[in-house]
């Protein structure tokens, strides 16, 4: 639970309580399972205990939230464009809806987390651990999702063109219809992961692993696919029986079309 006089200093307004913070840095608030006010921009909670903390809908834009522990919080609809949650462990928080634009996310912890319809265009996500997650119609255009873990992650519909995803891992995430147009996949573990309608036209495959993956009616237009290994792609046809297609190291070059 909650510290009732942390609460209550936090009421007072973001001065009142960044200027608390700055007596004692190392002092870590305990705002755990509190309803918090809405007017948090540029706020100082880094580091705080926010656990199943009620943030939705809130002004935090620029706030400073690394290292906060912010599981199972409710933090939909929030506006967070440029906040610090670097490092923040967010595994099962909500945040369907909110406005992450440009935010620092870098190796935060976003297992579970719901982001359906969240807006994360040029976030920093590098490093950061999305399993199993759901991103579905998520605005994730130029974010930086090198070296993500995205296992699993539910990525139907969204949009990633221009997104950085180099050597992320995509084993069996689910990526049906989504817009990769452009999108950097150099060394990108995408086996056994859904592809299904995609766009990945531009997009940049060197050295990925598609190893099983279900590319059915996916537009690989001018995407360049050359691999660092044989691999083996299951195009499935729409009456599911499928297809295999045996790639060797750097022979396809770039894709005319689907590949087949």
């Amino acid at each position: 639970m909650a510290n009732d006089e942390h609460v209550a200093i936090l009421k007072e307004g973001v001065d009142a309580w960044n200027a608390w913070r700055d007596k004692d840095p190392d002092f870590l608030p305990n705002l755990s399972d509190a309803d918090l006010p809405e007017a948090l921009a540029g706020a100082n909670l880094s580091e705080g205990d926010l656990t199943g903390a009620n943030l939705r809908g809130a002004n935090l834009r620029g706030a400073d939230l690394s290292g906060a522990d912010l599981i199972d919080a409710s933090i939909s609809q929030a506006s967070l464009p440029g906040a610090n949650l670097n490092r923040a462990n967010l595994s099962g928080a909500a945040l369907a809806g909110a406005d992450l634009r440009e935010a620092g996310l870098s190796r935060a912890n976003l297992r579970g987390a719901n982001l359906g319809v969240a807006n994360l265009a040029g976030a920093n996500l590098s490093e950061a651990d999305l399993t199993g997650a759901l991103l579905s119609r998520a605005d994730l255009r130029g974010a930086d999702l090198h070296g993500a873990s995205l296992v699993e992650a539910r990525l139907f519909s969204a949009n990633l063109s221009g997104a950085n995803l180099s050597a992320a891992l995509l084993f069996m995430a689910n990526l049906g219809g989504a817009d990769l147009r452009g999108a950097n996949l150099r060394g990108a573990n995408l086996s056994v992961a859904h592809l299904f309608s995609a766009n990945l036209s531009g997009a940049d495959l060197a050295g990925a692993n598609l190893e099983s993956a279900i590319l059915m009616d996916a537009d690989l237009t001018g995407a360049d696919y050359r691999l660092s290994h044989p691999r083996r792609i299951r195009v499935a046809s729409k009456t599911g029986r499928g297809q295999a297609a045996e790639l060797a190291h750097h022979r396809c070059g770039r894709a005319r079309n689907h590949c087949r």
